[in-house]
């Protein structure tokens, strides 16, 4: 059996909205939408983990806050991974798209029409019925 995967999802949020990603093209799930975050790297905590993957993504220093979420997931032919989603309250530098398609705020009501990856659409739903306070 594989081992599991650890991976971090950061979820930046202002007035009613959450920061959410585009894949690119070319790699695995393009065009679907994501929260930024990624693999935590070995020797790295789950919070410094997603703090390297939102400098790496978007160029920002950030200040991870409390985990709201954590599922599990597996893709066809990829490893079974564990997917930890945390609060992002405060990050400081210039927000910037280094390697997504896209990023947009998009109001938390509006998510529901947002093409999310599968591993992405528990939370997105707890988060919709407000299962997920994030303040």
């Amino acid at each position: 059996m594989a081992a599991i995967v650890e991976v971090t999802a950061g979820v930046l949020f202002r007035d009613q909205a959450v920061l959410v990603c585009r894949r690119p093209p070319g790699g695995h799930h393009p065009g679907k939408w994501e929260f930024p975050g990624g693999k935590v790297e070995p020797g790295e905590t789950l919070e410094e983990g997603m703090r390297r993957e939102l400098a790496e993504e978007l160029g920002i220093d950030a200040v991870v806050g409390r985990r709201l979420w954590r599922t599990e997931h597996q893709y066809d032919g990829r490893p079974p991974f564990a997917l930890t989603f945390f609060a992002i309250p405060h990050f400081s530098g210039t927000l910037t798209n280094i390697c997504f398609a896209a990023i947009r705020w998009r109001r938390i009501a509006e998510l529901e029409r947002v093409d999310f990856l599968d591993g992405d659409r528990p939370f997105v739903a707890a988060l919709m019925r407000g299962d997920v306070p994030l303040a």
